[in-house]
């Protein structure tokens, strides 16, 4: 399906040309506008250093940030009634972790939002908290937060998003396996439901780490009044990152294929799952059946 992604490019730079080529490659359509690196010190895209960890060994993530040409994202490069009034976008999709990249992106993320919300576009936002963007950063960040949610349609996190975020409550860390506090992640989607009443949809994945490659993975989702829930099945494990962006990804696939509600955390289970497979932080799938595979456990060869 058509995607277009808004970001910011530095000019002239080889890495935001490999960024290019890669969405290109991958049929996503790009739109940013081209910032002067300046100086050696100036502007540059990050650098996501990642251990895929195996067995025992835990993965380990380091983000080199400085510089960040993201952080310049800004609502003024780009023509939000041609996007939203002429192109058509059917679902905008934020992520938290750019709404708390800088100020900028913040104000940025609340503008896409409240575009969406006049052209009447679905609003998905996948609040991805994270404690160093936080940093004494909390009263704004979380006034952002909550307005996007606001007005969102779809609303996805973990307990520790909704918590962090929201200020709403969620299961305690620790204890049961993830199994068993299925009840009590509904008991949080409720309160969720309750403060943001304009949203439909809302979803968090369940994930209960045995050891880097062998995972339990599950879902849950909640569709108007209607519960859905994949229970946590084992998972084998390349690298877990892109997993969650998978998850909704896949979801957010189904909800645009017009599918069954039971299939939209079906699909995103499955390629979140998938995900994992590969090395890279998304999937690649060949094509639906090869998802709906992993949902159903087939993984003989086809040819």
């Amino acid at each position: 399906m058509p995607v277009k992604v808004l970001t910011t490019f530095v000019k002239d730079s080889p890495v935001a040309q490999f960024i290019k080529s890669n969405l290109k490659n991958r049929h996503m359509d790009y739109e940013g506008a081209e910032v002067e690196q300046g100086d050696p010190w100036g502007f540059r895209h990050q650098f996501n250093i990642a251990d895929s960890g195996y067995g025992a060994r835990g993965p380990r993530v380091q983000n080199d940030r400085a510089g960040e040409v993201g952080r310049t994202l800004n609502v003024k490069d780009f023509d939000l009634e041609r996007l939203f009034g002429e192109e058509g976008v059917q679902i905008v999709h934020l992520s938290g972790l750019i709404a708390a990249l800088s100020p900028e992106t913040g104000h940025f993320c609340l503008e896409l939002a409240r575009a969406a919300k006049k052209h009447g576009t679905r609003i998905s936002f996948d609040l991805n908290h994270r404690a160093s963007f936080w940093k004494d950063r909390e009263k704004e960040l979380h006034a952002i937060f909550t307005e996007i949610a606001s007005v969102s349609d779809i609303l996805i996190g973990n307990e520790e998003d909704f918590q962090l975020c929201l200020g709403i409550e969620g299961p305690e860390a620790g204890g049961q396996a993830i199994g068993d506090k299925i009840d009590s992640f509904k008991e949080m989607i409720i309160r969720v439901k309750k403060t943001f009443p304009n949203a439909s949809v809302f979803a968090t994945t369940l994930r209960e780490v045995v050891n880097a490659n062998e995972h339990l993975w599950g879902g849950i989702m909640l569709e108007k009044d209607n519960w859905h829930v994949v229970e946590p099945r084992e998972i084998r494990v390349l690298d877990r990152i892109g997993g969650g962006d998978g998850f909704v990804g896949g979801m957010l696939y189904g909800i645009l294929k017009g599918w069954a509600p039971e299939k939209w955390i079906q699909f995103g289970w499955a390629t979140g799952a998938l995900a994992t497979t590969f090395l890279t932080d998304y999937a690649q799938p060949a094509d639906e059946e090869m998802v709906w595979s992993v949902w159903s456990g087939n993984a003989r060869v086809r040819r």
